[in-house]
């Protein structure tokens, strides 16, 4: 009996029957199974961040969909020249965002959780570019560097460092991504504003 139940279902699958469950750009999806070549270095879900504190129970990196394949389009580019994409963060719940700006009230480099973040709306990824060992290529700073050195526009910095931000700057706006001025790691996803403001759990 379970034989003819498993062909039969294997029969209405083939015969477009059954549906599979539609997938909508706007879903939150996990970014390792779009790609799962991204390197993650979640900071919030360990103390190694700028509040000191484990905000994330668990180590992952969310988008909405159509965000993720962007990105991983990026990454598909940087994979051709032998170097990839570690991400710091993507989606992050409302809440954590209270937590942010509690200890930063900044809207330079934290945003104003009344008005919420790109990163709420799982349309916002914290990003560098690694080498084909993992190892980051030198930026002007590192992740959550509250200093005018964190800004786009700063540089007194080595030519290898200014190439290596127009280098990650160059490939995420070319697939649909946008920086902000003070942080060279940070890029919003165009179209973020169809998205509402989240408070999902992880």
């Amino acid at each position: 009996m379970r034989i003819l139940t498993a062909l039969l279902t294997i029969l209405l699958w083939s015969c477009g029957s059954v549906r599979q469950p539609e997938r909508s750009p706007s879903d939150i999806v996990d970014l390792r199974s779009i790609d799962p070549t991204f390197v993650l270095d979640i900071r919030y879900a360990t103390e190694d961040n700028f509040t000191k504190k484990v905000l994330y129970p668990v180590a992952a990196a969310k988008l909405r969909r159509v965000a993720a394949e962007s990105l991983a389009s990026a990454q598909r580019e940087l994979r051709s020249m032998g170097l990839g994409l570690k991400i710091f963060d993507g989606y992050r719940p409302l809440s954590i965002q209270w937590k942010l700006w509690e200890i930063v009230p900044d809207p330079d480099f934290v945003a104003d959780p009344r008005k919420g973040s790109k990163h709420n709306r799982g349309a916002a990824v914290d990003l560098t570019i690694v080498d084909s060992l993992g190892n980051e290529l030198e930026m002007p700073t590192g992740y959550d560097d509250f200093t005018e050195r964190a800004s786009h526009e700063y540089t007194a910095l080595s030519e290898q460092v200014l190439a290596n931000r127009a280098l990650l700057l160059d490939v995420m706006t070319r697939h649909g991504f946008r920086p902000i001025k003070s942080e060279w790691w940070h890029y919003d996803f165009n179209g973020w504003e169809q998205f509402p403001l989240m408070d999902e759990p992880f």
